[in-house]
Protein backbone atom coordinates (compact mmCIF):
# COMPACT_ATOMS: atom_id res chain seq x y z
CA UNK A 1 0.00 0.00 0.00
CA UNK A 2 1.65 3.28 -1.33
CA UNK A 3 1.55 6.42 1.47
CA UNK A 4 -0.25 8.87 0.43
CA UNK A 5 2.42 12.32 0.73
CA UNK A 6 1.38 15.41 2.80
CA UNK A 7 2.21 18.95 2.42
CA UNK A 8 4.93 18.36 5.28
CA UNK A 9 6.87 15.64 2.99
CA UNK A 10 6.39 17.91 0.00
CA UNK A 11 8.56 20.63 2.22
CA UNK A 12 10.67 18.08 3.99
CA UNK A 13 12.47 18.03 0.43
CA UNK A 14 13.85 20.89 0.39
CA UNK A 15 17.13 20.78 2.13
CA UNK A 16 17.34 24.76 3.60
CA UNK A 17 13.69 24.08 4.71
CA UNK A 18 14.76 20.65 6.38
CA UNK A 19 17.79 22.26 8.20
CA UNK A 20 15.79 24.96 9.58
CA UNK A 21 13.57 22.50 10.21
CA UNK A 22 15.56 20.22 12.43
CA UNK A 23 17.36 22.95 14.06
CA UNK A 24 14.10 24.27 15.82
CA UNK A 25 13.28 20.66 16.24
CA UNK A 26 16.26 20.20 18.76
CA UNK A 27 15.26 23.43 20.33
CA UNK A 28 11.76 22.09 21.32
CA UNK A 29 12.93 18.80 22.25
CA UNK A 30 15.32 20.60 24.49
CA UNK A 31 13.10 22.78 25.81
CA UNK A 32 10.96 19.37 26.48
CA UNK A 33 12.88 17.62 28.13
CA UNK A 34 13.81 20.42 30.73
CA UNK A 35 10.42 20.74 31.44
CA UNK A 36 9.70 16.77 32.08
CA UNK A 37 12.50 16.68 34.82
CA UNK A 38 11.33 19.77 36.40
CA UNK A 39 7.98 17.85 36.48
CA UNK A 40 8.99 14.25 36.95
CA UNK A 41 11.21 16.10 40.09
CA UNK A 42 7.79 17.66 41.16
CA UNK A 43 9.73 20.69 41.34
CA UNK A 44 8.33 24.62 40.28
CA UNK A 45 10.55 26.72 37.91
CA UNK A 46 11.01 28.29 41.15
CA UNK A 47 11.71 25.92 43.12
CA UNK A 48 14.48 24.84 40.50
CA UNK A 49 16.03 28.33 39.99
CA UNK A 50 16.98 28.49 43.79
CA UNK A 51 18.32 24.52 43.78
CA UNK A 52 20.45 26.03 40.46
CA UNK A 53 21.72 29.61 41.85
CA UNK A 54 19.76 30.75 38.82
CA UNK A 55 16.47 32.95 38.53
CA UNK A 56 13.20 31.91 37.53
CA UNK A 57 13.22 33.58 34.48
CA UNK A 58 16.60 31.99 33.36
CA UNK A 59 14.54 28.53 33.94
CA UNK A 60 11.79 29.60 32.27
CA UNK A 61 13.78 30.57 28.95
CA UNK A 62 15.34 27.61 29.09
CA UNK A 63 11.55 25.52 28.78
CA UNK A 64 10.65 27.68 25.86
CA UNK A 65 11.65 26.35 22.43
CA UNK A 66 12.49 30.18 21.28
CA UNK A 67 15.45 29.52 23.15
CA UNK A 68 18.99 29.14 21.70
CA UNK A 69 21.74 29.90 23.88
CA UNK A 70 21.98 26.45 26.37
CA UNK A 71 25.01 26.52 28.07
CA UNK A 72 26.03 23.20 29.09
CA UNK A 73 27.14 24.48 33.11
CA UNK A 74 23.61 25.35 33.74
CA UNK A 75 21.95 22.75 31.68
CA UNK A 76 23.97 20.29 33.90
CA UNK A 77 23.24 22.03 37.13
CA UNK A 78 19.58 21.36 35.91
CA UNK A 79 20.16 18.23 35.57
CA UNK A 80 21.65 17.31 38.97
CA UNK A 81 18.97 19.26 40.59
CA UNK A 82 16.07 17.20 39.02
CA UNK A 83 18.26 13.95 39.87
CA UNK A 84 19.44 13.39 36.34
CA UNK A 85 22.72 13.99 34.47
CA UNK A 86 22.69 15.20 30.43
CA UNK A 87 23.26 13.33 27.81
CA UNK A 88 24.55 13.87 24.35
CA UNK A 89 24.08 11.96 21.63
CA UNK A 90 25.73 12.62 17.73
CA UNK A 91 23.21 10.91 15.31
CA UNK A 92 24.38 10.91 11.61
CA UNK A 93 22.78 13.44 9.17
CA UNK A 94 19.67 11.93 7.04
CA UNK A 95 21.25 10.87 3.50
CA UNK A 96 18.85 11.44 0.51
CA UNK A 97 17.66 7.86 -0.35
CA UNK A 98 18.78 6.62 -3.85
CA UNK A 99 16.14 4.62 -5.91
CA UNK A 100 17.78 0.62 -7.20
CA UNK A 101 17.06 0.50 -10.50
Amino acid sequence: MKKNRTYMDKLMENKEFREKFDKEYQNLCIAEKIAEIRHKANLSQDDLAKRTNTTKSAISRYENSDYKSYSMPLLNRIAEACGAFVEINFVPKRRKKVKQV
